[in-house]
């Protein structure tokens, strides 16, 4: 099976490297110490201290192999400030076509481990986002989701 390059910018990958040292060091040893003290209450089929941190620690070494999967496959990409397309890591507002009362939605175009808060993502793989590259503010373009084929204009982009 072939594995998928991730695109990120260089503060993307910066952050997952800091975020994977944290975890694998830290993190690790901490959640061992919490572990080994829930392990001293007593009897661990009835422990909930103890379930909810092995939980917590499955969670964190899922997290561990997902940042080492990228650092191991990514590709890094530098956003055009002057670009006048949408390309990786482009903040890009659209409105759906019958939906001219409401206000335009956002989507980031790029990697989920990118997105900025209170932006949804949309990956460049993705039906949304391989309609939108290399397209420009005005642009109306067609993609197909599960609903249908939904069209969308875009009205902005930075």
């Amino acid at each position: 099976m072939a594995v998928e390059m991730q695109r990120i910018t260089k503060e993307t990958l910066t952050k997952l490297k800091d975020e994977f040292e944290q975890l694998t060091t830290v993190g690790r040893v901490e959640i061992a110490r919490v572990i080994e003290t829930a392990r001293l209450l007593g009897d661990l089929s009835e422990n909930g201290d103890y379930h909810a941190a092995k939980d917590y620690q499955g969670k964190m070494e899922s997290r561990i192999r997902q940042i080492d999967q990228i650092l191991r496959n990514h590709e890094i990409v530098e956003k055009d400030e002057t670009s006048k397309v949408v390309d990786h890591a482009s903040i890009v507002s659209v409105l759906y076509d019958g939906d001219a009362d409401s206000d335009a939605q956002e989507f980031f175009i790029g990697s989920i481990e990118e997105k900025p808060v209170g932006i949804l993502v949309a990956s460049p793989s993705s039906p949304l986002g391989a309609a939108l590259l290399g397209k420009s503010v005005g642009d109306t373009v067609s993609y197909d989701a599960p609903s249908g084929t939904l069209q969308v204009t875009i009205t902005g982009l930075r």
